[in-house]
């Protein structure tokens, strides 16, 4: 595999053609004083397209949306000064097990012990948020170490790499003989290790006995692309498939064995009281958190039922629930061997056909025609998820983020088509996502981009629609306005008992007049009968769109968190569930 033609190349040279060799199309990122030696060789001599973002922070979110759709792992990259930018994102990927290549330029090594300007131990400051957080010192080692950069983030528990590069690097030139990639860690996962084989067997044989089971799916399902055969083993067995909210979508939502998002973050009264019921619990590519298991309340007592687990991360394996079998392995090539052991062993199998779509109509429905009394001035949330449910096109990707702009959306909007069609960062949690996500999905998809915010996240990155508009891409972005920090608010008065919270309002903007400062078409709608008409004319539109809906804070109308419910039950508030 060596190159057989030794080649002189300077540092950033080899970095460019390490990355073209990997397939890499876009780097995300922002530029610097550090990296002006990569970019006059990247202008000259390479065809990748550089997304140039007005905000670290972006770049990095804008990074992990990239590699969740593509499935292939994101480059990007930030000089020295704005280093500590990145790591809302990487923090995000490194928890969601996306894997980024995220190189960080730096001042000359060692010069930081002079206090050089910009210079900080950007190595151990990654070290925590990254599988593995190297230096290149020098040219000749760039191949060896872009090769192991990418074998690392896509093998096992996927997740990011950290590189830094010191600026001498990019100018220093070395002859180059191992000029090659392993094709095979451009995409991820990069390999498929395939559980134990007897704990498989043994899992066949819980399932088999298992008078209610559930299939509980996080976006390891996702990850490791195993919508298929997921859906195939919940057919054999006719065992219902909740999702975490990152794993929605694993399968298609509308299927008769679909119970849609489970949890504490969009999670159905239905949905939930089902997996709290069951007596066999097989979870599949999650890490059974917080958000995903009601802070573990979901379940009930854990030494009533059966748990098994599935995952590549043995960490994760028996990490919250007691399990009677635990398979480390991936998802889908450990599925794949369950339904053919199935198939060759119990050929004459029959089971009880289930049908879920009459319950989730009757509850979608519930919430559809509640007609809860919205305050004055604010619109129902439920009535925008809805009327986007209707108009959605299949190739659209939605982006959104904790607050009120992903409870209905989560717990509503149905995904009709497995895949990475809805992207959340609800592994972290942190405000500021859903627009950088958009703009991520908008050069990793052809198709429209949705993406709901509300108006504490979108404080974080409005900058940013300079970014979006110059991409000329189909982005929507869906500002659900309460000016507020909604769910902080929520928090304190339904379940700390706040009279009047401190320090969570802030002040009104014409956000409208913003958009179109810079260059949005914009609507803002005013009236329930106003939302299809305005949806259908952002998504009809090539370009960047901007909406603005008023709603009311989750403490008025209370959405789909079952704590939250639960205290609006007691409270005698208004609330979906």
């Amino acid at each position: 595999m060596n190159n057989p033609d030794p080649r002189v190349l300077n540092g950033a040279q080899i970095i460019l053609k390490m990355l073209e060799l990997h397939g890499v199309k876009h780097v995300f990122g922002l530029p610097g004083e550090t990296t002006i030696g990569w970019y006059k060789e990247w202008q000259e001599h390479s065809d990748i397209e550089y997304v140039l973002t007005r905000d670290e922070r972006t770049a990095s979110y804008a990074a992990e949306s990239y590699a969740k759709i593509t499935g292939r792992p994101c480059v990007l990259e930030a000089p020295s000064p704005g280093v500590t930018h990145c790591t809302p994102g990487i923090t995000e990927a490194y928890l969601s097990s996306v894997p980024i290549i995220y190189f960080s330029s730096d001042i000359p090594i060692n010069q930081d012990k002079k206090h050089g300007l910009t210079g900080i131990d950007q190595t151990a400051l990654y070290a925590s948020i990254s599988k593995e957080s190297f230096v290149l010192t020098n040219a000749m080692e760039i191949p060896f170490l872009l090769r192991r950069a990418f074998r690392v983030a896509t093998s096992g528990r996927p997740a990011p790499v950290h590189i830094r590069v010191p600026i001498n690097v990019f100018h220093e030139e070395a002859e180059i003989s191992d000029l090659y990639a392993e094709s095979e860690y451009s995409f991820y996962p990069a390999h498929r290790p395939v559980a134990d084989h007897s704990k498989i067997r043994a899992a066949i044989d819980v399932l088999l006995k298992a008078k209610k089971p559930v299939i509980v799916c996080g976006q390891g399902g996702l990850i490791s692309k195993a919508s298929e055969i997921l859906l195939e083993l919940a057919e054999l067995l006719q065992i219902p498939v909740g999702t975490t909210t990152p794993g929605k979508g694993t399968i298609p939502e509308n299927h008769p064995l679909a119970l849609r998002v489970i949890g504490g973050r969009g999670g159905m009264e239905y949905s939930n009281s089902y997996v709290h019921d069951a007596d066999t619990v097989f979870f599949v590519g999650t890490n059974t958190d917080s958000a995903a298991t009601d802070h573990w309340k979901l379940y009930g007592d854990p030494t009533s039922k059966t748990f098994m687990h599935l995952d590549i991360a043995e960490a994760h394996i028996g990490n919250n629930f007691p399990v009677q079998v635990g398979m480390v392995g991936d998802a889908r090539a450990s599925l794949e061997y369950m339904v053919d052991i199935l198939k060759s062993n119990y050929p004459d199998l029959k089971r009880d056909k289930l049908d879920l779509n009459p319950v989730k109509k009757s509850a979608l429905d519930r919430v559809f025609n509640a007609n809860i009394p919205m305050p004055e001035g604010t619109i129902s949330p439920v009535k925008l998820t809805q009327a986007l449910d209707k108009i959605l096109p299949a190739n659209a990707i939605v982006t959104s983020e904790p607050g009120v702009s992903a409870i209905y959306p989560s717990a509503l909007l149905t995904i009709k088509e497995a895949g990475r069609r809805y992207i959340t960062n609800y592994s972290m949690g942190a405000l500021g996502y859903s627009v950088p996500a958009g703009l991520g999905a908008s050069f990793a998809s052809d198709g429209p981009v949705i993406s709901f915010t509300g108006d504490g996240s979108f404080g974080f990155v409005m900058g940013d629609m300079e970014t979006i508009k110059r991409s000329k891409k189909n982005v929507t972005i869906i500002l659900t306005r309460n000016d507020t920090f909604g769910w902080i608010r929520g928090e304190a008065i339904l379940l700390d008992d706040v009279d009047e919270p401190w320090s969570t309002d802030f002040g009104a903007v014409d956000y409208i007049k913003l958009a179109e400062a810079f260059g949005f078409q914009t609507a803002r709608i005013i009236s329930e009968d106003d939302i299809e008409a305005v949806l259908s004319a952002a998504i009809n539109h090539e370009g960047a769109s901007f909406i603005e809906m008023m709603v009311p804070t989750q403490d008025k109308i209370v959405p789909f968190v079952p704590s939250w419910v639960r205290a609006a039950k007691a409270k005698n508030l208004p609330y979906f569930e």
